[in-house]
């Protein structure tokens, strides 16, 4: 046999006869409880997933309530913040999250591992290490992401509100399952994946010291458990869309390398513009042994992570700076950017958004 448990929300009032029209016909509650008969000075109301007991002389604040609703404008009149009689502040917000994306704030900015910039922990565990501390205003989140010990990860199945969002695996292995994508998905140093808006997925498993690099737009993003599915959940149609993008799982086994928009390197395009409807565009660059070209570009946002090998970036009106894997910059548009120096072994991970852009050699 079960027992039932209830949790209610306790309030105060100088007067609960002010309060009973407010919460059933305002807040649209029902009216559950009230007593005593002849005096009423204890009232139950639940709804909305809530219950709540106002009680006249109650010691406590009279708080604030939440109410989510995909119809904001179809609840209380449309009003968006309300009082209460009896002094709680009501407010009236979304149900479904948005990934709204705030206007980029251009800046070049460059963090250096050996900085010794703070990790701090962050979700299951893992070790975060923030390679964009100023967030370009919000647009943008890019994360060097690190477990140390390896092993299973005590993550739960879960979606994020994003406009765009990667994961590349850096060093190491890490198994993930996704929506619709069948059985375990194992991403090797090199691969990388993308993550719709909405689909579910979770991590399962990592190498010892497994390093990956995560960019999320926009910066601030709500992530949200899903207590429901269970993955895997069986092979989904392959072309299906979230919110206009495919999940993209590029392998770096086989790929394929071409020539690179800016003379000097070689790169290999891990089909994401494609993949987010030009969205996003991820690529792995290396030099080809030819002097590397001044460039300009006019990318919202450029994003680069050093990967391996070493290179000096050579920024208009700004001393050149000297960088190794682990390092990581932003170049505004309209800023001319060499690569200079760049050792044989140099690779490097290359983030835009949008997907498309110009970019101009500046000779």
């Amino acid at each position: 046999m079960t027992t039932a448990i209830q949790a209610e929300v306790l309030l105060p009032t100088q007067e609960l006869r002010h309060d009973l029209p407010f919460y059933t016909k305002t807040l649209g509650l029902r009216l559950d409880s009230i007593f005593p008969a002849d005096d009423p000075s204890v009232a139950s109301f639940s709804g909305h997933g809530l219950r709540i007991r106002i009680e006249k002389g109650a010691d406590v604040c009279p708080g604030k309530l939440r109410i989510l609703t995909d119809d904001p404008d179809g609840f209380a009149n449309g009003a968006r913040h309300l009082t209460a009689p009896n002094g709680t502040q009501i407010e009236i917000v979304p149900l479904t999250p948005t990934a709204d994306q705030p206007q980029t704030q251009h800046e070049f900015a460059v963090r250096r591992l050996r900085d010794e910039a703070p990790w701090v922990i962050g979700r299951a565990g893992m070790h975060y290490r923030d390679l964009i501390p100023s967030r370009l205003g919000g647009s943008i989140i890019a994360s060097h992401i690190r477990i140390p010990d390896g092993g299973p990860v005590p993550d739960m199945v879960h979606y994020h509100t994003v406009g765009f969002q990667l994961i590349f695996c850096y060093r190491g292995w890490v198994d993930v399952l996704y929506e619709d994508q069948g059985d375990l998905i194992r991403l090797y140093a090199g691969d990388c994946v993308t993550q719709p808006p909405g689909i579910r997925h979770r991590v399962v498993e990592a190498s010892p010291n497994i390093e990956v690099i995560e960019i999320g737009v926009p910066a601030e993003h709500v992530t949200t458990i899903d207590h429901d599915m269970t993955l895997p959940n069986g092979k989904g149609d392959p072309a299906r869309e979230w919110d206009g993008q495919r999940f993209v799982h590029h392998r770096k086994q086989g790929a394929t390398w071409q020539s690179f928009r800016v003379p000097g390197f070689t790169a290999r395009d891990t089909g994401i513009s494609a993949g987010t409807r030009g969205v996003a565009g991820i690529q792995v660059i290396r030099p080809d042994g030819t002097v590397p070209a001044p460039y300009i570009h006019d990318a919202d946002i450029h994003f680069t992570f050093v990967m391996e090998g070493k290179m000096t970036l050579v920024p208009q009106d700004q001393e050149p700076r000297d960088l190794e894997p682990g390092d990581a910059f932003v170049i505004p548009p309209g800023m001319v950017t060499q690569y200079a120096n760049c050792s044989d072994d140099l690779e490097l991970l290359e983030a835009t958004l949008g997907g498309e852009f110009t970019t101009t050699i500046a000779r």
